[in-house]
């Protein structure tokens, strides 16, 4: 059964090596959203980019990057994205968020 619903989507442009404190900041991310009851939180390594300080980073063979660009996605309610927000404007030093609207298509089985 199909069960769309708008929401909205939450993108965290970050480097993997990017920490708060002892722990890496894509896991307190993580972490994080789940205390907050968020639907789900989904990390994305990029294979090659670069941002504000515009040195590429690549995942070609002969030089590993440490530092590769990582999206963390997180889709749901406006009010539920709203509840992340203070937090990270307490951990993101660089990288970039964008917010857009979005319409869901949830997928569930029928209960018999």
């Amino acid at each position: 059964m199909k069960l769309p619903e708008d929401g909205i989507l939450l993108r965290i442009f970050i480097g993997e090596s990017d920490r708060k404190g002892w722990k890496s900041l894509y896991e307190q991310i993580v972490y994080k959203a789940k205390e907050l009851d968020l639907a789900g939180a989904t990390v994305v390594r990029g294979i090659m980019g670069f941002g504000a300080n515009s040195r590429i980073h690549t995942a070609k063979l002969l030089r590993v990057s440490e530092d590769m660009p990582l999206i963390i996605e997180i889709v749901d309610s406006e009010e539920y994205i709203q509840r992340i927000l203070p937090f990270l404007d307490e951990v993101l030093q660089d990288g970039m968020v964008t917010m857009e609207k979005v319409r869901v298509i949830r997928y569930a089985h029928k209960k018999e």
